[in-house]
């Protein structure tokens, strides 16, 4: 899988030695995975643990992953007679002490842990069975995707080898991961959320390969020198790694990376190993029209702007105009009855008008309550857009795809928010088209589009909320019930802040898109 584990790993002789002479370690479950990912994460994680930078989109997944995981034993225990185990407040060999001890009683266990073999693990759920009148185990480790992973098959076969080792009963072994296609029917019942997958007989197959596993880790963790793995595509993948920045502090920094030209893909790693990060040594014959103009301005530090081109486009829209912009919010476990896993729910909206006189006003919908916002917001969308007139968009997939979930959740409203929809105007195509400029970096998402076209509008300039990922931490903060009045009024203001300037910029933008300098916004 990495090249560089070759050259670190001696003969299997020189490997027992080895291991003879060094303290044997006993490793978590998500230390062997780390070392699956690449041996040098694991070493630095053993080593430099401190180095690692976990990303906030990775911190979000935690804590995705823990409140799945709480709805888990409810959808399990629905009578609330298990045992959990809290290996934070109880430490780690009383938690292993307490789960063998409910081992031998008949009910659910959450989190038992489980030590042998030179690894260690703790399992979500454990629930007794009785096979030929003999009480067994099965156990089901549960995750937020919303299907199987490879490395998640990496995980079972390791939990399995550690429950078995420990001696646990253990007749099977499934993954839970969540159901998409599941609607939250309310009133707290999650009994559908999750949906199994019994990889029981590949997970007790995997043991030897565990085992070569565990060894691998005692003698990447035994060096006292860190592994010499390059960086490359096993960074990111399956996880983005925390320690990319310190592996990354001494490779060359292009002056114009590969990676500004857009749709490059996987295209950018086939150069990266032929030696090629920077655009001024791309070959032109390997680039298509958008990335060729991508390269020729940048390298030029030139703007390309087809004035003519975009104004054609707007010409056929007449005024009034509308400016509309989406705010939304995903739960992994839904709270709104009629939603499902993951679903974009609309909670805010931005609603710049200009009318055919050229006067500019300013709608906006934001809902903190923490109720279901999904009928207000149609309601208050329907009024606010009028009848007739385009309704611009900044990449129109993501408003009109939440609309016309929108009519199908309230039909009461679907003529009205369908005939919004018929009316949608993306800006998006027009900018890749027409505009581009160098401080772009190859990117046309409206954050970069907006300083260089209009420079005296920034988004961090705002306070607070800057960007989508941001508006959804701060809503759901909003939403929180331990949040006070005071920290609530001051989210509101900074939400309504944000969403005003993306719809203001797509004014600005169509402005400057349209030529009309006449107008005075």
């Amino acid at each position: 899988m990495i090249t560089g584990l070759m050259m670190l790993m001696p003969c299997c002789k020189q490997a027992g030695l080895w291991i003879k002479k060094h303290p044997m370690r006993t490793f978590s479950k998500s230390k062997l995975l780390a070392l699956r990912q690449c041996p040098k994460r694991l070493w630095l994680e053993i080593h430099r643990p401190e180095l690692r930078e976990d990303s906030d989109a990775t911190q979000i997944s935690f804590q995705i992953g823990h409140q799945v995981g709480d709805i888990a034993q409810r959808i399990y225990d629905p009578q609330g007679l298990g045992a959990v185990i809290d290996v934070q407040s109880e430490g780690f060999a009383r938690a292993f002490e307490r789960s063998a001890e409910l081992l031998g009683t008949a009910q659910a266990i959450f989190e038992a842990g489980f030590s042998a073999g030179g690894a260690l693990a703790f399992a979500d759920v454990m629930l007794p069975e009785q096979q030929d009148g003999q009480q067994v185990w099965r156990m089901v480790e549960v995750k937020s995707s919303t299907s199987v992973k490879d490395y998640h098959r990496d995980d079972v076969a390791v939990q399995a080898f550690v429950a078995r080792s420990a001696g646990v009963a253990l007749q099977s072994i499934a993954l839970a991961h969540i159901d998409s296609s599941w609607t939250y029917p309310g009133n707290g019942d999650y009994s559908g959320l999750l949906k199994e997958n019994d990889l029981s007989a590949e997970a007790f197959s995997r043991t030897e390969e565990v085992k070569a596993w565990i060894t691998q880790a005692q003698l990447v963790t035994a060096s006292p020198v860190e592994p010499a793995i390059e960086i490359g595509a096993h960074c990111d993948a399956p996880f983005a790694c925390g320690f990319y920045d310190y592996c990354s502090r001494n490779e060359p920094k292009p002056e114009y990376p590969v990676y500004w030209l857009p749709y490059i893909g996987a295209k950018a790693r086939e150069l990266a190993t032929q030696g090629v990060t920077d655009l001024r040594n791309v070959p032109d014959n390997l680039l298509n029209a958008k990335q060729q103009r991508v390269k020729n301005h940048t390298l030029a530090n030139a703007v390309f702007f087809d004035a003519a081109g975009a104004a054609a486009d707007l010409a056929i829209h007449s005024l009034p105009a509308y400016f509309l912009d989406f705010e939304t919010i995903q739960f992994a476990v839904p709270i709104w009855k009629g939603t499902r896993p993951y679903q974009q729910n609309t909670f805010q909206f931005s609603l710049h008008t200009l009318s055919a006189s050229g006067q500019l006003d300013h709608t906006a919908f934001l809902d903190l309550s923490g109720n279901d916002p999904s009928q207000p917001f149609a309601q208050a969308l329907i009024a606010a857009c009028g009848e007739q007139g385009p309704v611009y968009v900044y990449n129109a997939g993501f408003e009109t795809a939440r609309i016309s979930e929108l009519a199908i959740r309230h039909p009461q409203f679907s003529a009205a928010l369908l005939a919004i929809n018929a009316r949608v105007v993306d800006l998006l195509p027009i900018a890749r088209e027409r505009y581009y400029h160098p401080s772009q970096q190859g990117s046309w998402s409206i954050k970069k589009v907006l300083p260089a076209v209009v420079p005296e509008l920034r988004y961090d300039a705002l306070d607070g909320v800057q960007d989508g990922g941001m508006a959804m931490q701060a809503f759901l903060e909003a939403i929180h019930p331990d949040t006070c009045t005071a920290r609530k009024n001051q989210i509101e203001q900074q939400l309504l802040a944000y969403c005003k300037l993306d719809t203001y910029a797509m004014v600005r933008l169509w402005q400057v898109f349209a030529g009309r300098t006449d107008l005075k916004l």
